[in-house]
């Protein structure tokens, strides 16, 4: 999941609910960020704080892992 675009926290806990009900166990949450002024505009930054608290609700949820920061891309 990338954040930054404008949603809201209930919207990322639906999604992630959304994800387990398919049985998703593994979860990346990251920043986006504008690789180029073509691109869509980063709406907001988001704290570590705010990842950290992204991570414990998805644990909640039940995912078996939950990778969650800044930098964090399931691209890897």
């Amino acid at each position: 999941v990338m954040v930054g675009l404008g949603e809201e926290t209930h919207e990322l806990v639906e999604v992630f609910r959304d994800l387990r009900a398919v049985s998703v166990d593994i979860l990346t949450i990251g920043q986006y960020l504008r690789p180029t002024d073509s691109h869509l505009e980063m709406v907001r930054y988001y704290t570590p704080d705010e990842f950290r608290e992204l991570k414990a609700i998805a644990l909640d949820l039940g995912f078996g892992h939950v990778e969650s920061g800044p930098l964090v891309r399931s691209s890897y």
